[in-house]
């Protein structure tokens, strides 16, 4: 989660070094609040926070602002900036369009990806079967997500690429926190087992149902690890 984009390849994407800085500290923002060392609704002080990131205040400004459009932050009148609590209602609502989402992007992978795409998504399976069996759980997390980006990457749509990012940062924390127990970490593997086999198989229309129906498997069993139910997702109602 914290391995930044490297900059080299920020160049060739013509970043410039502050932006490039900003991006990594908002990396680091989003891993603090993914794991819960920035707990939700706690004070963001800035002062604070540029010493314990060993940055000046100037990126960690525009890193703040990044995190404030991805709805992990919300900066309230005379507070300043506070750490995103989502409501159990909120999170229901945003995973259901998460799981059309994805549902859509690996039916359509499944359709015009190539077969080194396809291949990549499947080592990074055996990747992250690896970091269970260690129980790696922070690299763990991190080759989960690059599966899912890699099949929404796989369909070569743009704005569903666009918009799953920003859904998917807005939800960081709780995907994180979707892995806490030992029981959903098992259920998620075998989980991910059927998804990669899927594709392989180019069964798009399979695949897509699986999709939406494995965003939500784990986060039935959050919430007595995040102290409020959540709501029944519409296609389990």
């Amino acid at each position: 989660m914290t391995d930044f984009e490297d900059e080299s390849d920020a160049f060739e994407n013509g970043e410039a070094p502050d932006e490039l800085l900003s991006m990594q500290i908002a990396q680091r923002l989003r891993t603090l609040i993914a794991t819960d060392e920035l707990k939700p609704g706690e004070r963001l002080r800035e002062r604070t926070l540029a010493e314990r990131l060993d940055v000046s205040r100037t990126p960690l400004r525009e890193a703040l602002k990044e995190l404030a459009s991805d709805g992990l932050i919300v900066v309230l009148p005379k507070r300043g900036a506070v750490v995103a609590k989502l409501g159990a209602a909120e999170i229901a609502e945003k995973l259901d369009v998460l799981g059309v989402i994805e549902a859509f992007g690996g039916e359509t992978a499944c359709r015009v990806a190539t077969d080194a795409e396809i291949a990549e998504i499947r080592a990074l399976h055996y990747e992250m079967h690896a970091a269970y069996e260690r129980r790696d759980r922070m690299n763990y997390f991190r080759l989960n997500q690059a599966i899912h980006t890699s099949i929404i990457v796989a369909a070569k749509n743009a704005t569903l690429r666009e918009v799953h990012e920003r859904l998917n940062r807005q939800l960081y924390r709780y995907r994180f926190q979707g892995s806490v127990t030992s029981e959903t970490w098992h259920t998620a593997i075998d989980e991910h087992e059927v998804i990669v086999r899927l594709l392989s198989a180019r069964e798009g229309a399979k695949l897509g149902e699986f999709l939406r129906r494995h965003v939500h498997s784990t986060w039935e069993q959050l919430a007595p690890h995040d102290g409020e139910a959540l709501p029944a997702a519409q296609d389990a109602q």
